[in-house]
């Protein structure tokens, strides 16, 4: 294993104890609202500060980039880590059992490393720049599908962007028309992760933030998949509009996403 993904997974791993210990205990734990819909726990802090530490005192001169804590820049730029402590807030708020741990590093502006950690069934994917994505070691691969008939895609409602609800629905319904199912499991991360291991055939969101999407975009593209924009460029780190699949499915979905983007969501 590279050492900076070990170091990686020992901070998902300590961030991960601290919330199965807060899940465990729920009426303590403090919520607070950010914004419209979207909160931030006492247990997204410590869960943060866990990844930070351990980060640290391997890597002082890294910068972190961190959902709650925002860039902590270090002496050395060219290594950027990017982490989501809780990816799932609000079923983890909620007392539903699917949320996870995300970290990614870029070096030099592209993703070199990437962990997932699912705390509840301790789960960990990780992936390499160039060595390919694993789940608890083991090799997994995006399910190549030529089409949309008999696939299983997940998505997230735009929860925090409702002003584009109708333009959601209407590429919700295309897809829904071909697919076999969609899935809603309100976390992006294992949405990502569950591509690049095949539960999932694909994944699509609107509004992303690059700590949601980070490090399971490089484990979608090491199982051999592709991560786009809803044109199929790659804007996708700064529209948070993502969509993830094998390559030959991804074709197809965004033929039916982009008759109903309007000038907003094809940026």
């Amino acid at each position: 294993m590279h050492p900076m993904l070990n170091i990686a997974v020992r901070a998902a791993r300590n961030a991960g104890k601290v919330i199965i210990r807060s899940f465990e205990q729920l009426d303590k734990v403090e919520v607070e609202s950010k914004g419209s819909n979207d909160f931030v726990t006492s247990t997204d802090t410590a869960a943060e500060q866990a990844i930070i530490e351990t980060i640290r005192k391997s890597y002082p001169e890294h910068t972190i980039i961190g959902e709650e804590s925002g860039v902590l820049t270090g002496s050395n730029d060219d290594f950027q880590w990017i982490i989501d402590p809780l990816d799932g807030t609000t079923n983890f708020i909620k007392g539903i059992p699917h949320f996870a741990v995300s970290i990614a590093l870029k070096v030099k502006g592209k993703l070199d490393q990437a962990v997932i950690f699912d705390p509840i069934r301790g789960e960990l994917f990780t992936a390499s720049r160039g060595k390919g994505a694993q789940l608890n070691s083991m090799r997994i691969r995006v399910k190549a599908h030529k089409d949309l008939s008999a696939t299983i895609l997940a998505t997230g409602f735009p929860f925090k962007h409702k002003q584009h609800t109708k333009a959601y629905m209407a590429m919700f319904t295309s897809l829904f028309e071909k697919a076999s199912d969609i899935r809603r499991a309100g976390s992006s991360a294992l949405d990502l992760a569950y591509v690049a291991a095949g539960r999932v055939d694909g994944f699509f969101e609107i509004g992303l933030k690059p700590w949601d999407t980070a490090a399971g975009e490089l484990l979608v593209i090491e199982a051999g998949g592709l991560v786009t924009d809803f044109v199929g460029g790659h804007n996708h780190v700064k529209s948070g509009n993502i969509v993830a699949s094998s390559t030959r499915l991804q074709k197809e979905i965004l033929k039916d996403i982009r008759p109903h983007l309007g000038d907003a969501l094809s940026k």
